[in-house]
């Protein structure tokens, strides 16, 4: 057994502790066995199920999520530190000198009249501390590891600062409507299929930008919506759907739609 004081409440250098004979010899042989690589993954998903614990607006589960997140940010540190890297306090040291150093107008003599002004200022401060010297720099910054739909917005978004974006809508669904061209195109031709479909997400995630709607936001609701009208075509159907043809399949789709909008509360 190691050596160590149960106690009925922790903080955080018990947490550094707890780790720290975790991966010790006597400690966990699943955790000693870890590396950065075998649990990337895990800080992904605890970051997602932060994020969920944020849209149920739900307190505990967010306390516990953030604790998930926390654990994650404590475990690669300590490896880091078991490698002669940096350990969690150069961690702290590098996250407060970042705010401190992209926060000018409050830790010195910078203006921010506005959040949009702050938001500027953070990003001026960015770019400087990275010695990003042209927008096509801050573009190639952006991580490629992102959800390639936040990926796509965050790009879009600096692109936009820089001043390169539509002035409104039509030609924009224009765009869209080009895209799905090219990309029939492609698939009739057999060429460039991929290319051109991602052509298609990027400026329909760009019109979504434009706006003003988040569109992680919008393509969760188009899936809610299809899990519930899906739901409603297996309970319509009269065989499993696998027996069913296209036009059948498009007939009891109609009905769920149908159906769907009936039961919606008449404002």
């Amino acid at each position: 057994m190691v050596d160590f004081e149960c106690k009925p409440r922790y903080d955080i250098q018990d947490l550094l502790r707890i780790m720290e004979l975790l991966r010790s010899p006597d400690g966990c042989p699943w955790d000693r066995a870890q590396t950065h690589q075998s649990i990337r993954r895990n800080m992904l998903e605890e970051a997602y199920e932060a994020a969920e614990a944020i849209d149920e607006n739900d307190p505990v589960h967010l306390k516990e999520e953030l604790g998930d997140v926390l654990l994650q940010v404590v475990f690669h540190a300590r490896m880091a530190q078991e490698a002669g890297w940096f350990d969690f306090d150069d961690v702290v040291n590098g996250v407060a000198q970042k705010l401190v150093f992209r926060h000018p107008y409050v830790f010195g003599d910078g203006q921010a009249a506005d959040a949009d002004g702050a938001l500027n200022a953070w990003e001026r401060q960015k770019r400087q501390e990275k010695d990003q010297r042209t927008t096509a720099d801050a573009l190639n910054a952006v991580a490629r590891s992102l959800p390639a739909l936040m990926r796509a917005e965050k790009i879009q978004e600096k692109a936009r600062k820089a001043g390169f974006d539509w002035d409104c809508i039509g030609p924009m669904l224009d765009k869209i409507t080009e895209e799905a061209q090219e990309l029939r195109q492609a698939v009739d031709e057999h060429s460039n299929i991929e290319e051109e479909l991602g052509d298609l997400l990027f400026v329909t995630a760009k019109a979504g930008r434009f706006l003003g709607l988040d569109n992680e936001l919008a393509l969760h609701a188009a899936c809610e919506k299809f899990i519930r009208r899906f739901r409603t075509v297996e309970q319509l159907a009269d065989k499993p759907l696998d027996q069913l043809d296209v036009p059948a399949l498009e007939a009891l789709w109609r009905q769920a739609k149908a159906r769907e909008r009936q039961e919606q509360p008449q404002g």
